[in-house]
């Protein structure tokens, strides 16, 4: 017996993720891997985050921490983050403030709450796998997103959207653009402030969302900070309330991915609809994880964002400099004032999956192919690496091995 055929039409656009896939290679100690977008453990607060846990239980929080909550989230750590936003010259308070199992779960929420079968979001091309993933389970279509400037206009985006194809009879409709707009994963570029208008004069002529992951915001290495497009939003539109923008924030890549803290930030009305599902999808994310993360993040965040700047600055640095040393011509790669990763370019007609099992069999170096990332499969001649994990030894081994495999 088979309960395949009765699956429903949306497990179709299901894919394993070629990155978590890869993961499964840093258990092969001989691996030097530059796949997985993750941070260093070894810097992660994990004395700060016991004393917090234990402070916790053993106090008079425990009976809180192990009961149910309120699906909006822990209220002083909505507060708290509320607070981050002003400094962010986003003026909102805690009911604006969503909070989830990390910042994967708003982007499933939010192609829940926008997606009908067969509507369009416009993505960048390449953009975020993990976000390619949340929308594919609600069957939209992809057209590209090209901040720094394209020939689509806000009429031609409307009827490719509308246009029947091979899965949909047609009639759809634009719902939001998706970016991330510092340091992208997966290729590092930072939009400037001039780009970022550009996306709301795009979604204010089309009327749709824009949803802002800003999961590397804080890890900027050089240059000036460019404000969020939610604070250019809300200047344009009197306020957060009345803002088209939906900043999705995590602690992941600061404090801890495993505690699954992310928050949505968003007009009350958009927060009101995303609680309703948090109630039927898992009721509210973890208590004590959230009371943790509000005890870690008054006291420890901004020391832990400039001890992570300091350390990823010198391996992206040393990164940089390997591949300026070591790779032929015909390659090029972003160069990113922060995030996890640099984006790589190989001639055309390459084929970085190709390339990729071959580097993990003769050199034993890994990294994800570009195509993953691309809503039309191409891209194959690109691929990412993350130098949060590359220590001297990887960055001084690895990168010399891959360029003489591409040397041939």
């Amino acid at each position: 017996m088979t309960l395949l055929n009765l699956l429903a039409s949306r497990s179709s656009r299901m894919k394993a993720s070629e990155i978590r896939e890869l993961l499964k290679l840093l258990d092969q100690p001989d691996i030097i891997s530059f796949a997985g977008g993750i941070p260093d453990p070894s810097l992660f607060p994990a004395e700060a985050i016991g004393d917090a846990y234990q402070a916790v239980l053993g106090g008079a929080e425990a009976g809180a921490a192990l009961q149910y909550q309120v699906s909006e989230g822990f209220l002083p750590l909505r507060k708290w983050l509320a607070g981050q936003m002003g400094r962010l010259g986003v003026q909102c308070d805690e009911a604006n403030i969503f909070i989830t199992s990390g910042s994967q779960q708003a982007l499933d929420y939010l192609g829940k709450l926008f997606l009908s079968p067969g509507d369009t979001a416009l993505v960048t091309w390449p953009t975020y796998l993990g976000a390619l993933q949340a929308f594919n389970a609600y069957e939209p279509r992809y057209d590209q997103l090209t901040p720094a400037g394209g020939n689509m206009t806000p009429e031609a985006y409307r009827a490719a959207a509308a246009a029947p194809t091979a899965f949909s009879k047609g009639g759809g409709k634009v719902k939001f653009a998706y970016l991330v707009p510092d340091f992208a994963n997966p290729t590092g570029n930072t939009l400037d402030a001039g780009q970022r208008e550009a996306v709301l004069d795009l979604a204010g002529e089309l009327d749709i969302a824009v949803i802002e992951d800003a999961a590397y915001r804080a890890l900027r290495y050089d240059g000036e900070a460019v404000p969020p497009i939610l604070a250019l939003d809300c200047a344009r539109s009197g306020g957060i309330d009345n803002a088209r923008t939906l900043y999705c924030g995590s602690f992941s890549k600061i404090l801890s991915p495993g505690m699954r803290v992310g928050w949505v930030c968003a007009p009350r009305h958009v927060v009101e609809k995303l609680v309703l599902m948090k109630q039927a999808s898992d009721l509210h994310s973890p208590s004590i994880n959230q009371m943790v993360m509000h005890r870690v993040a008054e006291t420890i965040f901004d020391d832990q964002v400039e001890k992570l700047i300091g350390a990823y600055r010198r391996r992206r640095d040393a990164l940089l400099g390997a591949l300026e040393a070591s790779m032929p011509k015909g390659i090029s790669w972003s160069r990113p004032d922060g995030g996890m990763f640099v984006w790589l370019t190989l001639p055309d007609g390459a084929d970085a999956s190709d390339l990729l099992a071959r580097s993990v069999k003769e050199a034993r170096v890994a990294f994800v192919p570009g195509n993953a990332f691309y809503a039309d499969g191409t891209g194959r001649n690109t691929l990412r690496m993350s130098f949060t994990l590359a220590d001297d030894r990887a960055v001084g081994e690895g990168v010399p091995r891959l360029a003489k495999l591409l040397r041939g």
